[in-house]
C-alpha cells in the first residue's frame, strides 16, 4: 500500500509558475508508473501526465504539452509537476497517483489504485 501527499498548491496569476510535488510513503512506489491529475468544478477528474517507474518516459495530456513538466525521484519517493504559464483552464485539484502493477505510462484512471488527498491550484485572471 501507498500513502501519497500532494502539496504546492495555491492562488497564481494567468501566465505564472508552480511547482506541484507529491511525496508517497510504503513499498509500492519505485515499481510502479506514477500520473498526475487534475479535476475542475463540476467536471469529470482528467488526465494530466504519467511518467514510468523509471521515470525514462512520460507522456502528457494535449493540452499541456510544452508547458508542464513530471518528473520523479525514486530515491525520495516524489513526483513532481512542473507547470509553466498556467492558464485559467488549467485550475482544480490535482492529484498524485500509484498505477500499481504497471511500470509503463498509462492514461487511463482505472489503473490507479492509490491518490493522494489533491492539491488545489487556483488560477486568476
Amino acid at each position: 500500500q501507498v500513502q501519497l501527499a500532494e502539496s504546492g498548491g495555491r492562488l497564481v496569476q494567468a501566465g505564472d509558475s508552480l511547482a506541484l510535488s507529491c511525496e508517497a510513503n510504503g513499498p509500492s512506489f519505485n515499481d510502479n508508473a506514477m500520473g498526475w491529475f487534475r479535476q475542475a468544478p463540476g467536471k469529470d477528474r482528467e488526465f494530466v501526465a504519467t511518467t514510468s517507474w523509471s521515470g525514462r518516459s512520460t507522456v502528457y495530456t494535449e493540452s499541456v504539452k510544452g508547458r508542464f513538466t513530471m518528473s520523479r525521484d525514486n530515491v525520495k519517493k516524489a513526483v513532481y509537476l512542473r507547470m509553466n504559464n498556467l492558464q485559467p483552464e488549467d485550475a482544480g485539484t490535482y492529484y498524485c497517483a500509484v498505477a500499481d502493477g504497471y511500470k509503463g505510462v498509462v492514461r487511463a484512471p482505472q489503473a490507479y489504485i492509490y491518490w493522494g488527498q489533491g492539491t488545489q491550484v487556483t488560477i486568476s485572471v
